[in-house]
Protein backbone atom coordinates (compact mmCIF):
# COMPACT_ATOMS: atom_id res chain seq x y z
CA UNK A 1 0.00 0.00 0.00
CA UNK A 2 1.47 3.35 -1.02
CA UNK A 3 2.05 6.03 1.59
CA UNK A 4 -0.31 8.98 1.39
CA UNK A 5 1.60 12.11 0.33
CA UNK A 6 1.96 14.89 2.89
CA UNK A 7 3.46 18.35 3.29
CA UNK A 8 6.05 19.49 5.89
CA UNK A 9 4.75 20.40 9.33
CA UNK A 10 4.11 24.11 9.69
CA UNK A 11 3.02 24.53 6.06
CA UNK A 12 -0.45 24.41 4.52
CA UNK A 13 -2.26 23.72 1.27
CA UNK A 14 -5.20 25.93 0.38
CA UNK A 15 -8.24 24.70 -1.53
CA UNK A 16 -10.00 27.01 -4.02
CA UNK A 17 -12.58 28.10 -1.43
CA UNK A 18 -9.77 28.96 0.98
CA UNK A 19 -7.89 30.91 -1.68
CA UNK A 20 -10.95 33.07 -2.23
CA UNK A 21 -10.76 34.00 1.45
CA UNK A 22 -7.01 34.61 1.33
CA UNK A 23 -7.29 36.79 -1.74
CA UNK A 24 -9.98 38.81 0.03
CA UNK A 25 -7.41 39.48 2.78
CA UNK A 26 -4.62 40.36 0.35
CA UNK A 27 -6.86 42.53 -1.83
CA UNK A 28 -8.23 44.47 1.15
CA UNK A 29 -4.74 45.20 2.48
CA UNK A 30 -3.48 46.14 -1.00
CA UNK A 31 -6.36 48.57 -1.47
CA UNK A 32 -5.68 50.31 1.83
CA UNK A 33 -1.93 50.49 1.20
CA UNK A 34 -2.48 51.96 -2.26
CA UNK A 35 -4.93 54.54 -0.85
CA UNK A 36 -2.06 55.88 1.28
CA UNK A 37 0.34 56.14 -1.67
CA UNK A 38 2.36 52.97 -1.15
CA UNK A 39 3.78 51.20 -4.23
CA UNK A 40 4.34 47.46 -4.61
CA UNK A 41 7.69 45.65 -4.98
CA UNK A 42 8.85 42.01 -4.76
CA UNK A 43 12.14 40.42 -3.72
CA UNK A 44 13.44 36.83 -4.17
CA UNK A 45 12.59 34.03 -1.74
CA UNK A 46 16.35 33.37 -1.51
CA UNK A 47 18.78 35.84 0.01
CA UNK A 48 22.50 35.53 0.68
CA UNK A 49 23.06 34.39 4.26
CA UNK A 50 25.36 37.37 4.67
CA UNK A 51 22.28 39.54 4.13
CA UNK A 52 20.21 37.72 6.75
CA UNK A 53 22.56 36.57 9.51
CA UNK A 54 23.02 38.85 12.51
CA UNK A 55 19.96 41.00 11.75
CA UNK A 56 17.41 39.21 13.96
CA UNK A 57 19.39 38.50 17.10
CA UNK A 58 20.77 35.17 18.26
CA UNK A 59 17.32 33.54 18.47
CA UNK A 60 16.37 34.78 15.03
CA UNK A 61 19.55 33.41 13.46
CA UNK A 62 18.65 29.95 14.77
CA UNK A 63 15.29 30.14 12.98
CA UNK A 64 16.73 30.90 9.55
CA UNK A 65 16.24 28.15 6.97
CA UNK A 66 19.68 27.60 5.41
CA UNK A 67 19.96 26.07 1.95
CA UNK A 68 22.74 23.61 1.14
CA UNK A 69 25.09 24.73 -1.62
CA UNK A 70 24.58 23.08 -5.00
CA UNK A 71 26.69 20.14 -6.07
CA UNK A 72 29.18 18.58 -3.66
CA UNK A 73 28.45 20.80 -0.66
CA UNK A 74 30.91 18.75 1.47
CA UNK A 75 33.88 19.46 -0.82
CA UNK A 76 35.41 22.13 1.44
CA UNK A 77 34.69 20.38 4.74
CA UNK A 78 37.64 18.54 6.33
CA UNK A 79 37.23 15.25 8.22
CA UNK A 80 38.29 17.08 11.39
CA UNK A 81 35.51 19.65 10.95
CA UNK A 82 32.97 16.89 10.38
CA UNK A 83 34.14 15.11 13.52
CA UNK A 84 33.94 18.35 15.52
CA UNK A 85 30.26 18.73 14.53
CA UNK A 86 30.24 22.47 15.19
CA UNK A 87 27.13 23.71 13.33
CA UNK A 88 28.22 27.37 13.28
CA UNK A 89 31.50 26.49 11.58
CA UNK A 90 29.99 23.92 9.24
CA UNK A 91 27.17 26.12 7.98
CA UNK A 92 29.65 28.67 6.64
CA UNK A 93 31.05 26.01 4.32
CA UNK A 94 27.82 24.17 3.56
CA UNK A 95 25.51 27.07 2.81
CA UNK A 96 25.71 30.62 1.51
CA UNK A 97 21.98 31.21 0.91
CA UNK A 98 18.83 31.09 3.00
CA UNK A 99 15.08 31.61 2.80
CA UNK A 100 14.03 35.08 3.88
CA UNK A 101 12.95 35.33 7.54
CA UNK A 102 10.93 38.49 6.99
CA UNK A 103 10.46 41.16 4.33
CA UNK A 104 12.10 44.06 6.18
CA UNK A 105 15.77 43.07 5.98
CA UNK A 106 15.48 42.16 2.26
CA UNK A 107 13.77 45.52 1.78
CA UNK A 108 16.73 47.29 3.41
CA UNK A 109 19.02 45.42 1.02
CA UNK A 110 16.71 46.47 -1.85
CA UNK A 111 16.88 50.15 -0.86
CA UNK A 112 20.66 50.14 -0.79
CA UNK A 113 20.96 48.19 -4.03
CA UNK A 114 18.57 50.49 -5.93
CA UNK A 115 19.21 53.76 -4.11
CA UNK A 116 19.97 55.56 -7.40
CA UNK A 117 16.60 54.50 -8.84
CA UNK A 118 14.21 55.33 -5.99
CA UNK A 119 13.04 58.68 -4.60
CA UNK A 120 13.06 59.37 -0.85
CA UNK A 121 10.87 59.26 1.12
CA UNK A 122 10.12 55.88 -0.47
CA UNK A 123 6.82 54.18 0.41
CA UNK A 124 6.59 50.52 -0.55
CA UNK A 125 4.34 47.59 0.18
CA UNK A 126 5.17 43.92 -0.34
CA UNK A 127 3.02 40.80 0.05
CA UNK A 128 5.06 37.60 -0.13
CA UNK A 129 5.79 34.43 1.91
CA UNK A 130 8.54 34.15 4.52
CA UNK A 131 9.99 31.12 6.31
CA UNK A 132 11.06 30.41 9.89
CA UNK A 133 12.40 27.14 11.31
CA UNK A 134 10.08 27.43 14.28
CA UNK A 135 8.19 24.77 16.20
CA UNK A 136 4.74 24.59 14.56
CA UNK A 137 1.78 25.28 16.81
CA UNK A 138 -1.59 27.03 16.67
CA UNK A 139 -1.16 30.34 14.85
CA UNK A 140 2.56 29.71 14.24
CA UNK A 141 3.72 28.37 10.89
CA UNK A 142 7.03 27.68 9.20
CA UNK A 143 5.82 29.19 5.96
CA UNK A 144 3.50 32.19 6.08
CA UNK A 145 2.70 35.41 4.26
CA UNK A 146 3.57 38.88 5.44
CA UNK A 147 1.93 42.00 4.10
CA UNK A 148 4.44 44.79 4.72
CA UNK A 149 4.39 48.54 4.28
CA UNK A 150 7.46 50.70 4.95
CA UNK A 151 8.46 54.34 4.61
CA UNK A 152 12.19 55.05 4.38
CA UNK A 153 14.00 58.37 4.17
CA UNK A 154 11.90 60.30 6.70
CA UNK A 155 12.19 60.80 10.48
CA UNK A 156 8.69 62.27 10.89
CA UNK A 157 6.33 60.70 13.40
CA UNK A 158 3.56 61.46 10.90
CA UNK A 159 4.67 58.22 9.29
CA UNK A 160 3.95 56.25 12.48
CA UNK A 161 0.57 57.99 12.72
CA UNK A 162 -0.24 56.99 9.14
CA UNK A 163 0.70 53.36 9.73
CA UNK A 164 -1.57 53.21 12.80
CA UNK A 165 -4.36 54.64 10.64
CA UNK A 166 -3.73 51.94 8.04
CA UNK A 167 -3.93 49.24 10.72
CA UNK A 168 -7.15 50.71 12.06
CA UNK A 169 -8.68 50.95 8.56
CA UNK A 170 -7.75 47.39 7.56
CA UNK A 171 -9.17 45.76 10.68
CA UNK A 172 -12.28 47.95 10.57
CA UNK A 173 -12.91 46.70 7.01
CA UNK A 174 -12.39 43.12 8.16
CA UNK A 175 -14.74 43.65 11.10
CA UNK A 176 -12.10 42.46 13.59
CA UNK A 177 -11.95 44.31 16.91
CA UNK A 178 -8.31 44.85 17.88
CA UNK A 179 -6.07 46.51 20.44
CA UNK A 180 -3.18 48.45 18.90
CA UNK A 181 -0.30 48.39 21.38
CA UNK A 182 2.53 50.95 21.24
CA UNK A 183 5.89 51.35 22.96
CA UNK A 184 9.29 52.81 22.13
CA UNK A 185 12.68 51.08 22.13
CA UNK A 186 14.26 54.27 23.53
CA UNK A 187 12.02 53.85 26.57
CA UNK A 188 13.26 50.28 26.94
CA UNK A 189 16.85 51.49 26.60
CA UNK A 190 16.07 54.05 29.31
CA UNK A 191 14.87 51.26 31.58
CA UNK A 192 18.12 49.40 31.00
CA UNK A 193 19.96 52.58 32.01
CA UNK A 194 17.75 52.92 35.08
CA UNK A 195 18.57 49.47 36.41
CA UNK A 196 22.27 49.92 35.68
CA UNK A 197 22.48 47.40 32.87
CA UNK A 198 22.55 49.35 29.57
CA UNK A 199 24.66 46.66 27.93
CA UNK A 200 21.88 44.09 28.61
CA UNK A 201 19.18 45.84 26.57
CA UNK A 202 18.81 42.88 24.19
CA UNK A 203 18.49 40.33 27.01
CA UNK A 204 15.96 42.56 28.79
CA UNK A 205 13.78 43.17 25.72
CA UNK A 206 13.81 39.52 24.61
CA UNK A 207 12.68 38.47 28.08
CA UNK A 208 9.94 41.04 28.76
CA UNK A 209 8.56 40.57 25.24
CA UNK A 210 7.49 37.10 26.44
CA UNK A 211 5.48 38.41 29.40
CA UNK A 212 2.08 37.61 27.84
CA UNK A 213 3.22 34.11 26.89
CA UNK A 214 5.14 32.88 29.95
CA UNK A 215 4.10 35.19 32.81
CA UNK A 216 6.01 37.52 35.14
CA UNK A 217 7.65 34.82 37.26
CA UNK A 218 9.21 33.11 34.24
CA UNK A 219 10.30 36.45 32.76
CA UNK A 220 12.09 37.26 36.00
CA UNK A 221 13.69 33.81 35.98
CA UNK A 222 14.92 34.35 32.42
CA UNK A 223 16.35 37.76 33.35
CA UNK A 224 18.18 36.17 36.27
CA UNK A 225 19.52 33.42 33.99
CA UNK A 226 20.96 36.14 31.75
CA UNK A 227 22.99 37.48 34.66
CA UNK A 228 20.85 40.41 35.87
CA UNK A 229 21.09 41.02 39.58
CA UNK A 230 18.12 40.68 41.92
CA UNK A 231 18.31 44.44 42.57
CA UNK A 232 18.09 45.21 38.85
CA UNK A 233 15.16 42.83 38.35
CA UNK A 234 13.35 44.37 41.34
CA UNK A 235 13.66 47.84 39.76
CA UNK A 236 11.86 46.59 36.65
CA UNK A 237 8.79 45.29 38.51
CA UNK A 238 6.89 48.62 38.85
CA UNK A 239 7.32 49.21 35.13
CA UNK A 240 6.09 45.73 34.17
CA UNK A 241 3.07 46.11 36.45
CA UNK A 242 2.21 49.76 35.61
CA UNK A 243 -1.52 50.43 35.26
CA UNK A 244 -3.67 53.38 34.14
CA UNK A 245 -4.46 55.22 30.93
CA UNK A 246 -1.95 56.19 28.27
CA UNK A 247 -1.44 59.74 29.58
CA UNK A 248 -1.04 58.55 33.17
CA UNK A 249 1.56 56.00 32.14
CA UNK A 250 3.47 58.57 30.08
CA UNK A 251 3.48 61.05 32.97
CA UNK A 252 4.75 58.42 35.40
CA UNK A 253 7.29 57.18 32.87
CA UNK A 254 8.59 60.70 32.31
CA UNK A 255 9.41 60.99 36.00
CA UNK A 256 10.91 57.51 36.31
CA UNK A 257 13.21 58.00 33.29
CA UNK A 258 14.09 61.65 33.93
CA UNK A 259 17.76 60.76 34.46
CA UNK A 260 18.05 58.89 31.14
CA UNK A 261 18.54 61.07 28.06
CA UNK A 262 17.54 58.22 25.77
CA UNK A 263 14.51 57.37 27.88
CA UNK A 264 13.33 60.99 27.88
CA UNK A 265 13.51 61.04 24.06
CA UNK A 266 11.42 57.89 23.91
CA UNK A 267 8.74 59.34 26.19
CA UNK A 268 8.64 62.55 24.11
CA UNK A 269 8.19 60.55 20.88
CA UNK A 270 5.33 58.58 22.42
CA UNK A 271 3.66 61.77 23.67
CA UNK A 272 3.87 63.33 20.20
CA UNK A 273 2.51 60.21 18.53
CA UNK A 274 -0.45 59.96 20.91
CA UNK A 275 -1.16 63.68 20.34
CA UNK A 276 -1.27 63.04 16.57
CA UNK A 277 -3.50 59.98 16.94
CA UNK A 278 -5.97 61.87 19.13
CA UNK A 279 -7.05 63.87 16.07
CA UNK A 280 -7.58 61.15 13.45
CA UNK A 281 -10.72 59.40 14.73
CA UNK A 282 -9.60 55.79 15.09
CA UNK A 283 -12.16 53.00 15.44
CA UNK A 284 -9.93 50.75 17.58
CA UNK A 285 -8.23 51.41 20.90
CA UNK A 286 -4.55 52.38 21.01
CA UNK A 287 -2.75 51.38 24.20
CA UNK A 288 0.68 52.18 25.62
CA UNK A 289 2.11 48.79 26.63
CA UNK A 290 5.42 49.07 28.44
CA UNK A 291 5.97 45.30 28.28
CA UNK A 292 5.91 45.39 24.49
CA UNK A 293 9.48 44.91 23.33
CA UNK A 294 9.43 43.14 19.93
CA UNK A 295 12.61 41.11 20.12
CA UNK A 296 14.11 42.06 16.75
CA UNK A 297 17.35 43.95 17.24
CA UNK A 298 16.88 46.47 14.45
CA UNK A 299 14.06 48.53 16.04
CA UNK A 300 15.22 51.86 17.45
CA UNK A 301 12.10 53.96 18.12
CA UNK A 302 8.36 53.34 17.97
CA UNK A 303 7.30 49.70 18.17
CA UNK A 304 3.76 48.41 17.76
CA UNK A 305 1.80 45.20 17.90
CA UNK A 306 -1.84 44.31 17.27
CA UNK A 307 -3.91 41.71 19.12
CA UNK A 308 -7.41 40.50 18.21
CA UNK A 309 -9.86 41.06 21.07
CA UNK A 310 -12.34 38.27 20.34
CA UNK A 311 -10.01 35.36 19.49
CA UNK A 312 -7.12 33.81 21.44
CA UNK A 313 -4.31 34.45 18.99
CA UNK A 314 -0.80 35.88 19.06
CA UNK A 315 0.16 39.14 17.41
CA UNK A 316 -1.60 39.62 14.05
CA UNK A 317 0.31 42.76 13.06
CA UNK A 318 3.59 44.25 14.22
CA UNK A 319 6.20 46.79 13.26
CA UNK A 320 8.30 49.73 14.31
CA UNK A 321 10.98 52.33 13.59
CA UNK A 322 14.47 51.28 12.47
CA UNK A 323 16.71 54.31 12.21
CA UNK A 324 19.71 52.83 10.41
CA UNK A 325 18.87 49.38 9.11
CA UNK A 326 20.28 50.26 5.69
CA UNK A 327 23.58 51.06 7.44
CA UNK A 328 24.05 47.31 7.72
CA UNK A 329 24.45 47.36 3.94
CA UNK A 330 26.60 50.48 3.65
CA UNK A 331 23.99 53.26 3.37
CA UNK A 332 24.11 55.32 6.55
CA UNK A 333 21.51 57.64 8.04
CA UNK A 334 18.36 56.42 6.26
CA UNK A 335 15.54 56.16 8.78
CA UNK A 336 12.61 53.84 8.19
CA UNK A 337 9.40 52.68 9.80
CA UNK A 338 7.15 49.82 8.81
CA UNK A 339 4.38 47.39 9.67
CA UNK A 340 3.59 43.81 8.73
CA UNK A 341 0.17 42.18 8.70
CA UNK A 342 0.27 38.47 9.49
CA UNK A 343 -2.04 37.23 6.73
CA UNK A 344 -2.14 33.63 7.98
CA UNK A 345 -3.19 34.60 11.48
CA UNK A 346 -5.73 37.09 10.12
CA UNK A 347 -7.09 34.25 7.97
CA UNK A 348 -7.52 32.10 11.09
CA UNK A 349 -9.21 34.94 13.00
CA UNK A 350 -11.66 35.67 10.17
CA UNK A 351 -12.46 31.95 9.96
CA UNK A 352 -13.11 31.64 13.68
CA UNK A 353 -15.33 34.74 13.73
CA UNK A 354 -16.98 33.94 10.37
CA UNK A 355 -16.47 37.49 9.12
CA UNK A 356 -16.01 36.92 5.39
CA UNK A 357 -18.57 38.95 3.41
CA UNK A 358 -20.70 36.93 1.01
CA UNK A 359 -19.90 39.31 -1.85
CA UNK A 360 -16.17 38.54 -1.50
CA UNK A 361 -16.80 34.79 -1.54
CA UNK A 362 -18.74 34.77 -4.84
CA UNK A 363 -17.38 32.43 -7.52
CA UNK A 364 -19.12 31.13 -10.62
CA UNK A 365 -22.52 32.79 -10.93
CA UNK A 366 -23.96 30.80 -13.82
CA UNK A 367 -23.19 27.32 -15.12
CA UNK A 368 -24.45 26.21 -18.53
CA UNK A 369 -25.33 22.53 -18.69
CA UNK A 370 -23.98 20.36 -21.49
CA UNK A 371 -26.50 18.45 -23.64
CA UNK A 372 -24.26 17.79 -26.63
CA UNK A 373 -22.32 19.43 -29.45
CA UNK A 374 -25.18 21.42 -30.97
CA UNK A 375 -26.38 22.75 -27.64
CA UNK A 376 -22.85 23.73 -26.60
CA UNK A 377 -22.34 25.69 -29.83
CA UNK A 378 -25.60 27.54 -29.15
CA UNK A 379 -24.52 28.33 -25.57
CA UNK A 380 -21.11 29.80 -26.38
CA UNK A 381 -22.26 33.25 -27.67
CA UNK A 382 -24.50 33.67 -24.61
CA UNK A 383 -21.63 32.82 -22.29
CA UNK A 384 -19.34 35.27 -24.08
CA UNK A 385 -21.86 38.10 -23.67
CA UNK A 386 -22.28 37.39 -19.97
CA UNK A 387 -18.51 37.40 -19.45
CA UNK A 388 -18.30 40.75 -21.26
CA UNK A 389 -20.68 42.02 -18.56
CA UNK A 390 -18.32 40.75 -15.85
CA UNK A 391 -20.42 37.70 -14.92
CA UNK A 392 -18.44 34.58 -13.90
CA UNK A 393 -19.70 31.78 -16.15
CA UNK A 394 -18.66 28.20 -16.79
CA UNK A 395 -19.78 25.33 -19.01
CA UNK A 396 -19.97 21.76 -17.78
CA UNK A 397 -17.36 20.03 -19.97
CA UNK A 398 -19.01 16.62 -20.44
CA UNK A 399 -22.45 15.70 -21.79
CA UNK A 400 -23.31 13.42 -18.89
CA UNK A 401 -26.62 12.82 -17.13
CA UNK A 402 -28.63 15.90 -16.21
CA UNK A 403 -28.82 14.84 -12.54
CA UNK A 404 -25.03 14.61 -12.19
CA UNK A 405 -24.54 18.04 -13.74
CA UNK A 406 -27.12 19.53 -11.37
CA UNK A 407 -25.43 17.84 -8.40
CA UNK A 408 -22.14 19.39 -9.45
CA UNK A 409 -23.73 22.86 -9.54
CA UNK A 410 -25.32 22.30 -6.14
CA UNK A 411 -22.13 21.04 -4.48
CA UNK A 412 -20.18 23.98 -5.90
CA UNK A 413 -22.75 26.42 -4.56
CA UNK A 414 -23.32 27.96 -8.02
CA UNK A 415 -26.48 30.11 -7.70
CA UNK A 416 -27.85 29.79 -11.26
CA UNK A 417 -28.03 26.97 -13.80
CA UNK A 418 -28.62 27.80 -17.48
CA UNK A 419 -30.35 25.15 -19.59
CA UNK A 420 -30.35 25.31 -23.38
CA UNK A 421 -31.91 22.33 -25.11
CA UNK A 422 -33.67 21.90 -28.44
CA UNK A 423 -36.75 23.92 -27.38
CA UNK A 424 -34.64 26.83 -26.10
CA UNK A 425 -32.50 26.86 -29.26
CA UNK A 426 -35.65 26.97 -31.41
CA UNK A 427 -37.10 29.85 -29.31
CA UNK A 428 -33.75 31.65 -28.94
CA UNK A 429 -34.12 31.55 -25.14
CA UNK A 430 -32.54 29.84 -22.16
CA UNK A 431 -34.13 28.39 -19.05
CA UNK A 432 -32.48 29.88 -15.97
CA UNK A 433 -32.91 27.99 -12.70
CA UNK A 434 -32.38 29.73 -9.35
CA UNK A 435 -30.74 27.08 -7.17
CA UNK A 436 -31.74 28.81 -3.93
CA UNK A 437 -35.50 28.37 -4.47
CA UNK A 438 -35.85 26.13 -7.52
CA UNK A 439 -37.68 28.77 -9.58
CA UNK A 440 -37.15 28.73 -13.36
CA UNK A 441 -37.46 31.51 -15.93
CA UNK A 442 -37.43 31.47 -19.72
CA UNK A 443 -35.27 34.43 -20.81
CA UNK A 444 -34.09 36.01 -24.02
CA UNK A 445 -30.48 37.08 -24.27
CA UNK A 446 -31.35 40.72 -23.52
CA UNK A 447 -33.42 39.68 -20.52
CA UNK A 448 -30.61 37.49 -19.24
CA UNK A 449 -28.09 40.32 -19.54
CA UNK A 450 -30.43 42.73 -17.71
CA UNK A 451 -30.82 40.20 -14.88
CA UNK A 452 -27.07 40.34 -14.21
CA UNK A 453 -26.61 44.05 -14.98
Amino acid sequence: MSTKPAIPKGTRDFLPEEMVKRNYIFDTIKQVYASYGFRQIETPALENLSTLMGKYGEEGDKLLFKILNSGNYLADVTPEEMAERNPNKLIKKLSDKGLRYDLTVPFARFVVQYREQIKFPFKRYQIQPVWRADRPQKGRYREFYQCDADIVGSDSLLNEMELVQIIDTVFTRFGIRVAIKLNNRKVLAGLADLIGAPERITDITVAIDKLDKIGLENVNAELASKGLSTESIDKLQPILAMQGGNREKLAALGQILASSETGVKGVAELQELFDLLDGVGLHNAVELDLTLARGLNYYTGTILEVKALDVAMGSITGGGRYDNLTGLFGLQGVSGVGISFGADRIYDVLNQLDLYPKSAMAGTQVIFLNFGTAEVKACLPWMARLREKGVAVELYPDAIKFKKQMSYADERGIPFVAIMGETEIANQTITLKDMSNGEQQSLSLDELLKKFA
